[in-house]
């Protein structure tokens, strides 16, 4: 296979799975780092560039030249509203505007979109559940990938947008959809809903054949891995493989969630799990299917869940 993609985000842990998946495909890869960057290979062309500075459009587009597509995984992780405002909106509207019209755009959302507030316990989230309205979600980062997929679609089709789960990998196994850590004491809240977790390389698989893929439309896909455990399993599996969490306690679903109403009226003093919409976002029992995925881009995870924990171990898959 032939071909030319550019990523951004390209030294983050995405990005870099994303590079790896591309050039095992035999494409030619642009990497767009803010800074300096890992190695990642003498067969990428590397362009520094800060995505939120006007400069970067002229710089972007010659490096655009022979691109299939655009994978755009730069964005800021954190809740900081000023960097959210320049490397993630900013950032974006920069690379839109050097994109040529027709070039095929594959950009990094997240599941956090959708409003899970409306969900009762058990329901299945979709690719046609609704979403927050803008500025409504309950974090700043969900707000910031609402108004980052507002911006794409005004620039229109050809486009992907792929929301994973909570994506993990190696040296990055461990995450906020289990419950609340108290010192070497984990409260796992335990639910009997799905994990929606993305294995990092699962995630990248899903990027770059989106890339190589015409959608035809504006088609937004969720990426989910095949296996998803339950809280439980998930908590029994990572301390059998790396010791962490020392200790966990249960806490039915239903127990938490009574709290956090009672805690309505002081919310705004609670830590976020004890907040009912960010407690309904993060461990709400909900069934997360992937089919959209498996049908449109393809691949399936090899392995069972236990399986990818222990390799994530070990390095870089």
């Amino acid at each position: 296979m032939t071909g030319r993609v550019l990523i951004t985000g390209a030294s983050g842990f995405i990005g870099r799975a994303c590079v790896a998946e591309a050039l095992s495909r035999g494409l030619e890869v642009v990497a767009v780092v803010r800074g300096s960057a890992p190695d990642l290979g003498p067969d990428v062309t590397v362009l520094r560039s800060n995505l939120s500075l006007p400069g970067s459009v002229n710089l972007l587009k010659p490096a655009l030249k022979g691109c299939t597509g655009v994978i755009h995984a730069a964005a800021h992780l954190g809740g900081d509203e000023s960097a959210i405002e320049a490397d993630t909106l900013t950032a974006t509207g920069n690379l839109l505007a050097a994109l040529p019209q027709d070039m095929r755009l594959v950009l990094v959302s997240s599941i956090t979109v959708y409003d899970t507030g409306r969900a009762q316990p058990g329901d299945s989230i979709t690719e046609d559940w609704p979403l927050f309205l803008p500025g409504q979600a309950p974090d700043a980062y969900a707000n910031a990938k609402l108004a980052q997929e507002a911006q794409a679609r005004l620039r229109g089709a050809p486009l992907w947008i792929l929301r994973p789960g909570a994506v993990w990998g190696p040296g990055r196994t461990w995450h906020a959809l289990n419950g609340v850590d108290a010192g070497p004491l984990h409260l796992t809240l335990t639910s009997g809903g799905e994990l929606p977790i993305a294995h990092v390389t699962r995630t990248a698989h899903a990027l770059v054949a989106a890339a190589l893929t015409d959608p035809g439309e504006v088609r937004a896909i969720n990426v989910i891995d095949d296996d998803r455990p339950t809280r439980d399993r998930f908590v029994t599996a990572h301390r059998a493989a790396t010791g962490w969490p020392r200790l966990a306690l249960p806490l039915p679903w239903g127990v938490w969630a009574a709290l956090a109403r009672a805690l309505v009226p002081v919310a705004h003093k609670v830590p976020g799990l004890l907040r009912e919409p960010v407690l309904k976002a993060r461990i709400m029992p909900l069934r997360w299917p992937n089919t959209a995925l498996r049908e449109a881009l393809g691949g399936a995870d090899t392995d069972r869940f236990e399986t990818l924990l222990h390799a994530s171990q070990k390095g870089p898959q």
